[in-house]
């Protein structure tokens, strides 16, 4: 289980101590829209222990992203691929006040990579939620094609950005 860095980024393994600013995210609709949703702090938890266990089960997941400098808690950006999801998908989510400073671009390039040197993956996708304009642009710049739109378990239409 590997840490990793960008020029301005450290993606590294969660710890108990990263809670805190993780259910604060999660606490608010707007933030968590379109990664589950608002959770309360029990759930929040219990989505944390999964993020965790994504780790331990299949060698990689979600980092949380912090700039190098400061140590800001920035995000998180990563690989997934539960039992029932269609591919190995890239996922990424940042708190509003570190948004529009290329850091999503920078740390998902990062796990791109990642997912095609370190776990040699075969493909990779993000699944996006249609009216989520400013990831669609995100997967297009970091060079994702739109395939399809399907319908992702329990989260409704979402269409299918390629990465390779």
């Amino acid at each position: 289980m590997a840490n990793i860095q960008t020029e301005r980024l450290n993606l590294r393994l969660w710890k108990d101590q990263d809670f805190a600013q993780f259910a604060e995210f999660y606490s608010d609709e707007e933030n968590a829209r379109y990664v589950g949703g608002h959770k309360t702090l029990d759930e929040a938890w219990r989505h944390f222990a999964l993020l965790i266990g994504h780790w331990q089960l299949k060698g990689f997941g979600y980092w949380l992203v912090e700039e190098k400098g400061s140590g800001d808690f920035v995000g998180g950006v990563g690989l997934w691929q539960s039992e029932g999801w269609p591919e190995l998908e890239l996922g990424y989510w940042l708190v509003p006040h570190h948004q529009g400073k290329g850091y999503a671009f920078e740390a998902a390039a990062k796990c791109k990579a990642y997912a095609k040197e370190v776990l040699q993956a075969d493909s990779l996708v993000s699944y996006i939620d249609p009216s989520n304009a400013p990831s669609i642009k995100l997967a297009e710049s970091l060079g994702a094609k739109y395939e399809q739109t399907i319908e992702l378990l329990k989260h409704g239409p979402h269409g299918v950005y390629r990465h390779f």
